[in-house]
């Protein structure tokens, strides 16, 4: 199970921390990504961060604006939004692929497992 929390409504600039709380699986042994998707668009991958080597992955559109980060001992993954901008209002999805994820897979939906309900991101 993934719950996702700290969305909201920001000004453009402004930031946000996404958390996801998961459970009833061997949490350090997947992946962890999360997605959005805005009205009318398909669900695109937004961050990752694998099992085992906590190697990250991100979408050009947020690199270096946003972070992924997971603490193993609390089954958590957070997703700190930095500058954002009005193109970043989404709903945003927590997912868990099982064992590692690269470089040229961690964005493919079809590879996660589990997903959360989701948490609506809008910036105006």
């Amino acid at each position: 199970q993934l719950v996702e929390s700290g969305g909201g409504s920001v000004q453009a600039g402004g930031s946000l921390r996404l958390s996801c709380a998961a459970s009833r699986f061997t949490f350090s042994a997947y992946s962890m990504g999360w997605f959005r998707q805005a009205p009318g668009k398909d669900r695109e991958g937004v961050a990752a961060i694998s099992a085992f080597s906590s190697d990250t992955y991100y979408a050009d559109s947020v690199k270096d604006r946003f972070v992924i980060s997971r603490d193993n001992a609390e089954n958590m993954v957070y997703l700190l939004m930095n500058s954002l901008k009005p193109d970043d209002t989404a709903m945003y999805y927590c997912a868990a692929a099982r064992g590692r994820q690269y470089r040229n897979t961690w964005y493919f939906t079809g590879d996660y497992n589990y997903w959360g309900q989701g948490t609506q991101v809008t910036v105006s």
